[in-house]
């Protein structure tokens, strides 16, 4: 079947998505027309109009430092995926309410606010193709201004006033935090195998999709059931991103991912694709992958990529996060009716896991 049958003018997939056969091929993704972000934003354009505004005035603070660097984050990109998952799940559940916009927020919020820490502990400088905040405001301010936005977090999610919500949100909050730790306690370590790097993504990435998509239920009012299969697409969808991104380490291009390439293997991660290169590679190959861990292979970048990108672990990290987001729209399809909400999230799957950047 060809990609463009599936395609509407309105939202870019329907239902039939696991059918396309580009979803299972990871050397043949789909077009840059296909793999669109903007049809799907524009289904909650709206909303997505009404988050800036909400970010804009939460973040805003007397003390001068606050400000400078909220403004700086606030236009320093990112699609606000986490948000955009939150907007599109309430309008596919009918929600006509508008708390869905203060959750979005406190969503971003949270978001944000880790990458704030993150970059301080992981000394990094540039993120989304920028310097980040801890490079142009030092790391003393990002510590802190992160402090604040979680705390903003908090006093937003309170005016809900659904405990529901608050419940979400707090383990969501307190279970990146262990994910955070179970990272820092995997560094630098070449036992580390594929259980421990996904129970560290679960708790890291996944569990803030995974809030996303569950708080859209508990404004809804849906039940249980639908509540968990939203929890659990988002939950699956969220380890295929991190999986991708793990992959453009090693892969992608300065332009496209914003990062330095090897930023991983420099603070000493042994992520899926590494993993897989230690448990396949030769004798020597696998002793030049430990130590390039155990050190901080920064400066052995170029014989670390040629080892990965030969060895058969990229296409294999590639297939784990396919097998993932197959299991997200499994869920998805049976916590949401048929809508263009609903297409418009099996497209976002779709980009997750077929993404450059």
């Amino acid at each position: 079947m060809s990609v463009d049958v599936l395609v509407n003018s309105q939202v870019g997939l329907t239902p039939c998505l696991e059918s396309c056969a580009y979803f299972f091929c990871p050397d043949r993704p789909p077009s840059e027309d296909i793999l669109s972000f903007e049809p799907i934003r524009a289904l909650v354009d709206e909303d997505m109009r009404a988050l800036d505004g909400v970010i804009r005035h939460h973040l805003h603070s007397e003390v001068v430092l606050v400000r400078q660097v909220a403004e700086y984050l606030i236009h320093s990109g990112g699609k606000r995926l986490r948000p955009l998952l939150l907007l599109l799940c309430a309008r596919a559940l009918g929600y006509k309410g508008n708390h869905h916009h203060t959750l979005a927020a406190v969503v971003e919020f949270i978001h944000t606010a880790t990458l704030l820490h993150d970059d301080v502990v992981d000394k990094s400088d540039l993120r989304r193709g920028q310097k980040t905040a801890n490079a142009l405001f030092g790391n003393e301010a990002s510590v802190l201004v992160g402090d604040f936005v979680y705390s903003r977090a908090f006093q937003m999610m309170v005016s809900v006033n659904h405990m529901g919500v608050m419940q979400v949100l707090a383990d969501a909050t307190n279970i990146i935090a262990e994910g955070e730790v179970l990272q820092l306690l995997n560094c630098h370590d070449p036992e580390v195998d594929e259980t421990r790097y996904l129970q560290v993504i679960r708790y890291k990435t996944a569990k803030l999709f995974e809030a996303a998509c569950r708080l859209s239920g508990l404004l809804a009012g849906t039940s249980p059931d639908i509540e968990q299969h939203l929890a659990a697409f988002g939950g699956e969808l969220g380890t295929a991103f991190q999986i991708i991104d793990d992959v453009l380490d090693y892969s992608g291009k300065l332009e496209d991912i914003g990062k330095n390439l090897g930023d991983d293997l420099a603070e000493g991660k042994a992520t899926l694709p590494i993993i897989y290169a230690l448990k396949n590679g030769s004798a020597e190959e696998r002793m030049l992958l430990r130590q390039a861990i155990e050190n901080g292979g920064g400066n052995t970048l170029d014989a670390v990529a040629h080892i990965v990108q030969n060895s058969g672990a990229l296409d294999y990290a590639r297939r784990r996060a396919h097998d993932f987001s197959l299991s997200a729209i499994d869920h998805l399809n049976q916590a949401l009716p048929a809508s263009p909400f609903r297409d418009g999230l099996h497209q976002l799957t779709l980009l997750a896991v077929n993404r450059r950047q």
